[in-house]
């Protein structure tokens, strides 16, 4: 299981394509913590939620960055928080979809977090039941044609974040 640091240099590593299934309606991140309580009191979120730096270093270089968001409304705090920070990756070349499952319903789908980097290497995404980053275990590579499956299903079924902001507007 990779911890934090040796996930986050996967990142630097990749070379063509990553791709995020999340399923979690909290994340525990302490590094976002400050920021978020900042969110809830309706304070200046930064230049950087125009345009997310991080994202920014990977699409910059040709890289594609994607993730499909399963959630359910009514949304948490820290989903609020999230969605909010979206308009500046997609300003940054992510692309993001949505799967509301209190509108649509989707089975085909795993219960847990994954990336998917170059449409070879598949981390499953492990953490606490308060939503803190345990470790990322690398599948065999008799499981990538499932989650290749299961990033294909999402991507078919989601609703381009886009989208999904108007409607509730």
């Amino acid at each position: 299981m990779l911890s934090g640091e040796e996930f986050g240099s996967l990142f630097e590593t990749f070379e063509r394509t990553a791709f995020r299934l999340e399923t979690l309606a909290v994340y525990s991140v302490e590094e976002e913590r400050e920021e978020f309580e900042r969110f809830l009191a309706g304070g200046d979120m930064g230049p950087d939620w125009d345009d997310n730096p991080w994202v920014r270093s990977m699409t910059d270089k040709g890289k594609e960055v994607s993730r499909v968001h399963v959630l359910r409304s009514p949304l948490t705090d820290y989903l609020r928080y999230e969605l909010a920070s979206y308009p500046g990756n997609i300003t940054a070349g992510e692309t993001i979809g949505i799967i509301d499952l209190s509108e649509q319903s989707v089975t085909d789908l795993p219960d847990h977090d994954f990336w998917l980097f170059d449409d070879q290497d598949v981390y499953r995404m492990h953490y606490t039941p308060e939503g803190a980053f345990i470790g990322a275990e690398l599948l065999p590579a008799n499981r990538l044609a499932e989650y290749q499956g299961y990033r294909d299903c999402s991507l078919d079924e989601a609703v381009p974040f886009a989208d999904y902001r108007e409607c509730r507007r």
